[in-house]
């Protein structure tokens, strides 16, 4: 469908822009991208999404709004509290762009809804918090083929890539085959963290969100870049598909969403030969949104 007048003037910076113009906004308006939890790292996510003119953009979140998100959750404010996070998500992107249809799934994601969700959208952004989460969200991911956009933060530090398989890249279980040991996760609560380092891999998220919608540059498919705010330092490493992964290797045997794997010592993505530096993963997994 041809852009109309008022979709011409709200989005005239991305038609002047080399690689978007009026073919790249129309498939923007009507891409259908999930984002999964409306926390730190699926607000400003949600946001440039809905601001881009995403057409249909669904929003999973099964919590309602306390004052401790209010620090880094920017879709909620002070008179959202103990409100749905779905429904306070949905009102404020409404408020953004009128023009983008959002649909509030104010649920949590389980193995039996998880591939009823997904399944209509073109792709999914993982702004969850929690390690079953991550693991149901990628397994219904690949299983579905759905490219999924992934961000992680905890302290100072997060990370981010876009885990797709059937375009050639790993999964989340090929770089983390199973939880970090029992001891190695914060007691007393959730980790800290900065409250504006979700803004900025969420805004990663968001970019790479959008070019996969346009099939422009080049998206962080095996790779994963690793950001220090405190330092304020970015550097990438390669990661590759492990053959023997249950989930997308050569013989997976998990065919449907399962819960997490066993907490365990979590095996480190093997190094991808290339230009680009190869190390291990650090641990940023159990984080809040």
């Amino acid at each position: 469908m041809p852009l109309d007048h008022d979709q011409l003037r709200r989005y005239a910076r991305h038609l002047t822009l080399r690689d978007v113009g009026v073919e790249g906004q129309t498939r923007i308006c009507s891409a259908r991208v999930l984002c999964v939890g409306a926390g730190g790292l699926g607000s400003p996510a949600a946001m440039y999404l809905a601001a881009a003119g995403v057409g249909r953009l669904g929003i999973v979140d099964g919590d309602a709004v306390d004052v401790s998100n209010l620090q880094r959750q920017i879709l909620h404010g002070t008179p959202d509290l103990g409100r749905s996070k779905a429904d306070s998500a949905k009102a404020m992107l409404q408020r953004l762009n009128p023009q983008v249809e959002v649909v509030s799934h104010a649920v949590r994601l389980t193995r039996a809804n998880a591939p009823d969700l997904i399944q209509p959208y073109d792709i999914v952004v993982d702004g969850t918090d929690n390690f079953p989460a991550r693991y149901l969200v990628n397994e219904a991911c690949v299983l579905l083929g759905k490219p999924c956009v992934y961000g992680a933060v905890s302290g100072w530090e997060g990370q981010a890539s876009v885990l797709a398989p059937h375009l050639g890249g790993p999964c989340y279980r090929c770089l983390y085959p199973e939880p970090p040991p029992p001891e190695t996760v914060p007691a007393g609560g959730e980790p800290g963290v900065l409250g504006a380092l979700p803004g900025i891999l969420g805004c990663i998220q968001a970019t790479e969100t959008l070019k996969l919608i346009l099939g422009r540059g080049t998206p962080l498919i095996g790779r994963l870049l690793l950001v220090n705010a405190l330092d304020m330092r970015f550097r990438e490493v390669n990661i590759r598909r492990d053959p023997q992964c249950p989930v997308c290797g050569a013989q997976p045997g998990i065919t449907a969403p399962t819960d997490a794997p066993p907490a365990g010592g979590a095996t480190a993505p093997a190094p991808a030969a290339g230009g680009r530096e190869a190390a291990t993963a650090p641990d940023i997994r159990q984080a809040p949104r």
